[in-house]
Order: C-alpha cells, then sequence, then structure tokens
C-alpha cells in the first residue's frame, strides 16, 4: 500500500457511514442473530475455531450478512477476499482463483471468497466457482436477500451451510443505536447528542428490524439538528420523523390502539366493508404492525366468519400467509390486500364455527359417549370376533354415495351441530344434504 492509498483508507474510514463504521469486528460486538452465533451454536464454533467451511448467508436487508463475513475475516488465518456480483465478471473471478491456487500450493494457505449478493450471479458464473469450491481451492461465503434454494445454483447449496438471518428485535436495534449515539470511538459520542426514549422506541420500531436503515436515521438526525441553548444536540420525537420520513401513527403493539385497531379489522371483514377492512390493513402495516400476525387474523376470520359459504376465503387467505412471508414487505401489502378484499367481500356463514363449539360443549357435558359398534374398527386383532364394525353400511354402495345409519353416539342421536346457512356456497350444501335424505328415504320405502 502505498501513501495515497493509505490516506484514501484513512479518509474513508472517518467519512464513510455510520452503519459502516459501527460494524462489528468480533461475534462478541455482534448484535442479535443468537440463534447461529450463540455460543452453543455450530457458527460460533466453527468462527472461534477458524474451521470455516462453504456457508449462504441469507436474510433481508440489515441483518448482519455483510457483518458475520468481516467477523470471519478479522478471525480468520485464511486469505479473505471479497466481491460483489453486482459489478464482478468472470475476469475478476479468474484472478481470485489464480490467486488461491498460488498460496494454496505455496503456502498452503486457505482461501475464503465472500461474494456480496450472490443471487445477482447467472447460472454461467456460479458454475465456474463450482469446482474450485468442490477441490478446496476456495472456501466460499455467498450473502443473499433472495430464496437461495431459488436463486443459487443447486451444486453451491448442496456444498454449502445455509444460515438464515432475521430482522433484528426492536432490542437489539435499541442497543445499537444507544451506541450510535454515545459512543466516542465508532459512533457520534463526540456530537454531544441525547436520544429521548420516544424517538428512541420509534426509530427502533420503525427500522423493521434493518440496523442500517436505524443508523441511517439516528446519523441524519445528529447531522442536521441544531444544538440547543444546552449546547446538546436532542433527538427527539419530531426529528426522529422527519429522519425517518414516517408520520407518528399512535399504535402500541401491547396497548390500546393495537387491540382497537385488530378489533375493528376483523370486524369490517366480518361486516363484509373491504373497503374499510383495506383501510385497517394500511394503518397496521403504516405502524409497521408484523404482516405474519396480520396474515393469521386473515386466515382466522375466512375460517370463522366466512366458512363453508365460501371455501374458497381460507384457501386464498392460507395462500397469503405463505407469500407475504417468502417475498416481505413492501410486496407483502399488495398479497395482504388480495386476501383482505376478497374475505371481507365473500358471502359470511358462522355455522362450521358454531358447529365446533357446540360439540365441545356436548363431549363436556355427556363425556366419554360409546361408539356405535357399527362404527368400530373391525382390523384389529379380536375386534371382528368382538362384533367391532358389524352392520356398517359402506355409503358408497348405495345410490348419491349416501345410506341412513347411526353415526352419533345414540345417546346424542338427532342432534344437530353444523347447520349450513342460506349464504354463498353452503346454500348448496344445505340443498344437497336435504336432497340425499331425501332420496334415501324414498329407497327405503
Amino acid at each position: 500500500m502505498d501513501l495515497f492509498d493509505y490516506m484514501r483508507s484513512t479518509n474513508m474510514e472517518k467519512e464513510s457511514p455510520l452503519a459502516a463504521r459501527m460494524r462489528p469486528t468480533t461475534l462478541e460486538e455482534v448484535v442479535g442473530q443468537q440463534h447461529i452465533i450463540g455460543k452453543d451454536k455450530l457458527l460460533y464454533r466453527a468462527i472461534k475455531a477458524d474451521k470455516i467451511s462453504s456457508i449462504i448467508f441469507y436474510g433481508p436487508p440489515g441483518t448482519g450478512k455483510t457483518t458475520l463475513a468481516k467477523v470471519i475475516a478479522n478471525t480468520t488465518s485464511a486469505e479473505f477476499t471479497q466481491i460483489n456480483a453486482t459489478v464482478a465478471g468472470k475476469k475478476d473471478m479468474e484472478e481470485v482463483v489464480e490467486k488461491a491456487k498460488n498460496l494454496q500450493g505455496m503456502y498452503g494457505k486457505r482461501t475464503i471468497l465472500f461474494i456480496d449478493e450472490i443471487h445477482r450471479f447467472n447460472k454461467g458464473q456460479q458454475d465456474y466457482l463450482l469446482p474450485f469450491v468442490e477441490d478446496g481451492t476456495l472456501i466460499l461465503i455467498g450473502a443473499t436477500t433472495e430464496n437461495p434454494y431459488f436463486e443459487v445454483n443447486g451444486a453451491l447449496i448442496s456444498r454449502s451451510i445455509i444460515f438464515e438471518l432475521k430482522p433484528l428485535e426492536k432490542e437489539d436495534i435499541k442497543a445499537l443505536l444507544k451506541k450510535a449515539v454515545y459512543d466516542t470511538d465508532k459512533g457520534m459520542g463526540i456530537y454531544g447528542a441525547e436520544i429521548e426514549e420516544d424517538a428512541l422506541e420509534f426509530l427502533a420500531e420503525l427500522s423493521g428490524g434493518d440496523a442500517r436503515h436505524a443508523l441511517n436515521a439516528i446519523e441524519l438526525g445528529i447531522m442536521t439538528t441544531q444544538k440547543s441553548e444546552d449546547g446538546k444536540i436532542h433527538i427527539t420525537m419530531e426529528v426522529a420523523q422527519e429522519c425517518i420520513q414516517k408520520r407518528v401513527m399512535r399504535y402500541d403493539k401491547n396497548g390500546d390502539s393495537h387491540y382497537d385497531t385488530i378489533s375493528a379489522f376483523i370486524k369490517s371483514m366480518r361486516g363484509s366493508d373491504p373497503d374499510a377492512a383495506v383501510y385497517y390493513l394500511a394503518r397496521m402495516l403504516y405502524a409497521g404492525e408484523s404482516i405474519t400476525f396480520i396474515a393469521r387474523r386473515i386466515m382466522i376470520c375466512a375460517a370463522e366468519d366466512v366458512g363453508n359459504a365460501d371455501p374458497m376465503a381460507l384457501v386464498v387467505a392460507t395462500n397469503a400467509s405463505m407469500a407475504v412471508e417468502r417475498i416481505g414487505m413492501p410486496e407483502a401489502q399488495i398479497i395482504l390486500s388480495q386476501a383482505v378484499s376478497y374475505v371481507a367481500s365473500a358471502p359470511k356463514s358462522n355455522a362450521a364455527c358454531n358447529a365446533i363449539f357446540e360439540a365441545a360443549e356436548a363431549v363436556q357435558e355427556t363425556g366419554n359417549l360409546p361408539i356405535p359398534t357399527h362404527l368400530q374398527d373391525a382390523h384389529y386383532k379380536g375386534a371382528a370376533k368382538l362384533g367391532h364394525g358389524t352392520g356398517y353400511k359402506y355409503a358408497h354402495d348405495y345410490p348419491n354415495h349416501y345410506v341412513e345409519q347411526q353415526y352419533l353416539p345414540y345417546e346424542l342421536s338427532g342432534r344437530e351441530f353444523y347447520r349450513p346457512s342460506g349464504n354463498g356456497y353452503e346454500v348448496k350444501i344445505k340443498e344437497h344434504m336435504k336432497r340425499i335424505k331425501a332420496e334415501a328415504k324414498q329407497e327405503e320405502k
């Protein structure tokens, strides 16, 4: 490194964004992700022992994928090389491979290649790496925000351990923000700033588990806020709102506003008002409500309030739940809106919901009533000799695949639990059940 390179490196270190300056260099400094770097976990042990094999880090932005790669770079005895898939070409990879071969041949030294945004590599580029990963010339560390099982070569996947990183918890973000404000070494402590508790809560909540987003916001707040008369920069709620460019929404996830909003959301779907339902959906999303929580409530409403009046409602809601987990925000809002508007607009019936509650009451009241003998299993040893299954009528042998026989315990004979409504598809269910019963009685005559 010559003088100019040294000066450039020094200046970049001083002038780089706060998120870059705050990046940990040791495992002990890493915040969050304890499910993979806790002291009893495989990745922690591998890094500490300097026994890293090929790895792919998968997770949302700002969760620490590059950070963990840098930690490995600072702790390993191997040569560490980094390239970004958005700008790197085959020539760059050829140079890395050639250098790795020389280091391995001359000094027996391993080479770790970190590829950020590895999903940006096309199939040909990924195929090029495969033989060198396979023979140990390179230890690959890839980072991606996309599902690696869809975006990364299957052969590379099979030779790598995949670690999924989760969005940081709110308390983790708060700890990072406090360090950013008060730490004089890597943070912005020299500016003499103070952050108010409600502003800290707001930024931690609105960051959505993205550490980089939170640190960028606090840096902007400190750098653009004038000192007060006491000589300090005060990061208030108003400042926090400005630097994250989002209006404060009264929405305490453990308080009244949370329960009131979700209540209005569900009641609007139940009441067949898609406009109100989508409005409350938007309010919850704006306030940072969990998309998985919202999706669960839509599924419950589809089963409880729509039921068999439109059996597709639960299918739509369930598939929406799976889709939002795979895709994430901001696109998840479109999927949730589709599910909400469908469930809200669907014909309603709580007949299936009432059926299970009434049946549960009957079970509680009557206890373990004997199952009719003809319904009992005749296949296990000795059961047939006891008469189990005797007299059972096989429904498919009869017209309409239906035959009258006692299914409920005799003590509950005639009880109805499921009573289809006059809405939607349950009209057809009711008509179907009425028809096949009437024709069965006619056949008996």
